[in-house]
């Protein structure tokens, strides 16, 4: 063999036997910057890109170390979702919970918890993006609305993570009905003189932000989320026109009076101790 192709030099040689790789899943490149860090350097950093400040985005277990003075107390983890309409599309709708329920750890795209926010109870329907896009079915509805009535029972703030694709079309009108549910409990919430806090973060979009998204008492973002109904593509396509810049994301929202504020991630914990002792005084 030439040695333009094999290395010749006596202790050279590697075999495919003897080469090293990196694991799998110990990088992780920034989708804004590019940038390379190891993935626990980007979880001591709250998730966030130390080059560019991009909000990676997280799930319910994450919020919850970050929000909560210690691990908060779960609520309705026993619901679980059922294919009433026995939905298939490219695949049995029963079989994508199954690996979703498989792959994530979780029986639904919600998370619902009760702790301490620097010393001020606070209740948390939080959304996780890796159950089927955080789709809203039933579930999440139904989570909701329980998490609003134990806010009531025990007099406490309410508060949801929103980060999802919109209503989950394989449950059909079971998920569109959950608009009008959550909307509905929110406002015997109000009536109950309680504060609703709703965080949207990176994407917010569909039926979601048609919905509670944007029902908040405070409406609140994380930096550069792209939050709306349908996508800047689709309204592109739709009305044949270009967009204005940054259309859709949280800075564009907060200028035109959807948002009440845009809060960085490592800030969070300390703004919405300041929000409750705000509403509570």
């Amino acid at each position: 063999m030439s040695a333009w192709f094999k290395r010749i030099k006596k202790g050279i040689v590697t075999t495919t036997q003897e080469k090293k790789e990196a694991p799998d899943g110990l990088w992780h490149k920034c989708p804004e910057c590019k940038a390379t860090v190891t993935k626990s350097d980007l979880a001591s950093n709250l998730y966030l890109c130390k080059s560019c400040n991009h909000h990676n985005r997280i799930n319910a277990q994450e919020y919850f170390e970050i929000i909560f003075d210690e691990a908060p107390q779960l609520l309705f983890e026993n619901i679980a979702p059922k294919d009433y309409l026995e939905f298939v599309d490219a695949k049995p709708y029963d079989k994508r919970l199954v690996d979703a329920q498989k792959s994530t750890g979780l029986k639904d795209a919600m998370t619902v918890g009760v702790g301490k926010v620097q010393g001020r109870k606070l209740v948390v329907a939080c959304m996780n993006f890796n159950f089927i896009g955080g789709s809203m079915g039933s579930v999440v509805g139904e989570k909701i609305s329980r998490g609003i009535d134990y806010a009531i029972a025990n007099k406490l703030p309410f508060m949801i993570i929103s980060k999802s694709g919109g209503a989950r079309m394989m449950e059909s009108a079971f998920s569109l009905m959950q608009m009008a549910k959550t909307s509905a409990k929110l406002t015997l919430l109000a009536k109950a003189k309680l504060p609703y806090l709703s965080l949207m973060t990176d994407p917010t979009t569909g039926g979601v932000t048609a919905s509670y998204a944007m029902l908040g008492d405070i409406n609140i973002a994380e930096p550069k989320a792209l939050i709306g109904f349908a996508g800047p593509r689709v309204i592109k396509e739709t009305i044949k026109k270009d967009l204005p810049a940054g259309f859709q994301r949280s800075e564009f929202l907060l200028e035109h009076g959807f948002l009440d504020f845009i809060v960085d991630r490592k800030n969070l914990k300390q703004k919405l101790a300041d929000t409750i002792d705000w509403f509570l005084k």
